[in-house]
């Protein structure tokens, strides 16, 4: 077997002993806040590596908070006021997250509105999404929040647990099924067109590549999945406010967990999640209502840091310097090889 099939076989490994370890942890360690803590760091795990989808490719995006609130707020307004159990509830706002990604992405792509432009415009959508929640407060109680219906019989029809080990697994599972995405994504051809597209739009487009298509395509992706992990913390917290699924800040901590755990490794956007989640812990307990606000100052501040000396985050830059680095020949060695060849290209017989 060679060297690459062993490194394979080891991946492999290290991922199945580590799920296995992840889907025990709950039967073996039952303490409900810490338990809370990481299906918090999943579900938002999941919801940065729908961003990274994207932002992998140079489509930076500020609107993913509006997605995100679409995905919390249909979800529980279709279940308080029309009775759809969220099974119902969570597909029809993953459809409602995909139109509008379609109706804001398709001119955008068309008309070539790229770089600054586009952040710009989704910045928009994300600030609209946040009025639009907090004016129609008869209906969604705007800054107050908004809390779903208890349910009085069908704890699974209605999506609703009581017990932190079930939304444990529940969000382990998502998470997985995030991974798998990210890492479907990354070997599909599309990943070539996508690469091809952010270094060079005019030359990918020479080469073949249909560049709205495949654009639309990613949006369209990492708007449903940031719509379902919106969806999911809904359920779970059972309470959700404007400025805590939507707006501005909520796409910036999702720009800002990806870059800085690494946007370009698929486990990247969990280790930024481990990092704001526990940040956010870590001001709110120690020091309550004053620190509020305070991790969005840390996020700016530590997100410029980053890009400009580790941009390819924490993550990204260990693997790096973990991968073997291979030998560049000398150029007295590289004339030494040349010469070697052209003797044994003249000697007879060869």
């Amino acid at each position: 077997m060679t060297g690459q099939g062993l490194i394979e076989q080891g991946r492999l490994a290290a991922w199945g002993i580590g799920l296995a370890a992840l889907v025990a942890l709950p039967f073996v360690y039952r303490d409900p806040y810490h338990l809370h803590i990481l299906v918090l760091i999943l579900i938002w795990s999941f919801a940065y590596t729908s961003w990274s989808m994207m932002g992998r490719f140079g489509l930076v995006s500020l609107g993913h908070g509006g997605f995100m609130g679409i995905g919390a707020y249909v979800t529980a307004l279709l279940w308080n006021h029309l009775g759809l159990t969220p099974w119902i509830g969570i597909p029809i706002s993953m459809v409602a997250a995909g139109i509008l990604a379609l109706i804001v992405g398709y001119p955008c792509f068309r008309f070539r509105i790229t770089g600054h432009y586009f952040v710009l415009v989704t910045l928009a959508l994300s600030g609209i999404v946040l009025q639009v929640i907090t004016a129609t407060r008869d209906y969604t109680g705007g800054s107050l929040g908004y809390t779903p219906n208890r349910a009085s019989g069908n704890k699974l029809w209605a999506l609703q647990f009581d017990d932190k080990t079930t939304w444990y697994l529940i969000a382990l599972g998502v998470w997985l099924f995030g991974i798998v995405v990210w890492h479907w994504v990354d070997r599909s051809m599309a990943r070539y067109a996508l690469e091809a597209i952010s270094e060079d739009e005019d030359a990918a487009a020479a080469a073949g590549v249909d560049v709205t298509a495949e654009k639309l395509k990613i949006t369209l992706l990492s708007a449903v999945m940031t719509a379902l992990a919106g969806a999911i913390y809904c359920q779970y917290q059972m309470f959700i406010t404007p400025d805590t699924v939507s707006g501005i800040a909520v796409s910036l901590q999702m720009v800002f967990a990806a870059i800085v755990g690494g946007l370009f490794v698929s486990l990247g956007p969990t280790f930024g999640a481990v990092i704001t989640i526990l940040l956010a812990e870590t001001l709110r307990i120690g020091f309550g209502t004053k620190a509020v606000g305070w991790d969005n100052l840390v996020y700016g501040v530590l997100l410029v840091l980053f890009i400009i000396f580790l941009p390819k985050g924490i993550l990204g830059s260990l693997l790096d310097r973990l991968k073997p680095q291979r030998k560049v020949p000398r150029a007295h060695e590289h004339e030494a090889v040349q010469k070697q060849e052209a003797v044994q290209v003249a000697r007879p017989g060869t």
